[in-house]
């Protein structure tokens, strides 16, 4: 197995704040998309006020609408 393959296998998580900043959007944007996009990945809570986001499914769902828009 590669440090590469290794990487991306690294489970990634990531607080509201920290996936608003990797978006470079609001985190109000964030819950709004997590609320109404169907296609948002979906967030756990690892803790009664503890909610993160797996950042390895939102480099996916990133891809995959700049795949939509070509």
């Amino acid at each position: 197995m590669t440090q590469a393959t290794t990487h991306q296998q690294e489970r990634r998580q990531a607080r509201p704040r920290q996936v608003a900043e990797y978006l470079g959007v609001s985190i109000a944007t964030v819950w709004r998309w997590a609320s109404e996009r169907h296609d948002f990945p979906r967030s756990r809570k690892i803790g009664p006020r503890v909610t993160v986001w797996d950042l390895n499914e939102i480099d996916q769902w990133v891809d995959a609408q700049q795949s939509n828009q070509r």
